[in-house]
């Protein structure tokens, strides 16, 4: 399984990439295996802004549907589109395209308080 290193990730199975203020956020390659064929991405968040572990959206597969949490506080500013049509690119690239959102940080530090690549592959035990 691939954990990327330049990656900070969440207890709830969340990815963020940071540059500057402005954030990627995702499913890991763990929950998206875990859920199965994703069917149905629903962000609603859009302009929004949100505290750290506040659902942003929701993530269907063909057997559950689980909340999607934010991993820091900030200001929703883009959806990824693609997922619109092209749901299971969560499934065959968690970490490319198929990304969540784009964020504006609250506070860029907060990032670094989230796990590490090593950290959260000890926690999912892979």
């Amino acid at each position: 399984m691939n954990f990327p290193s330049n990656l900070r990730y969440t207890k709830d199975h969340e990815w963020i990439l940071l540059e500057g203020n402005i954030a990627t956020i995702g499913i890991t390659e763990f929950a998206q295996r875990e859920l199965g064929d994703i069917v149905f991405v629903d962000i609603p968040t859009v302009g929004k802004t949100m505290e750290a572990e506040e659902v942003f959206g929701t993530v269907e597969a063909v057997k559950t549907v689980s909340d999607l949490f934010l991993p820091v506080a900030g200001t929703i500013n883009e959806v990824n589109q693609d997922l619109e049509s092209e749901p299971e690119l969560v499934n065959t690239d968690p970490y490319g395209e198929g990304w969540m959102v784009k964020m504006t940080v609250k506070n860029p530090a907060d990032v670094n308080a989230l796990l590490d690549a090593a950290a959260y592959q000890a926690l999912v035990g892979e």
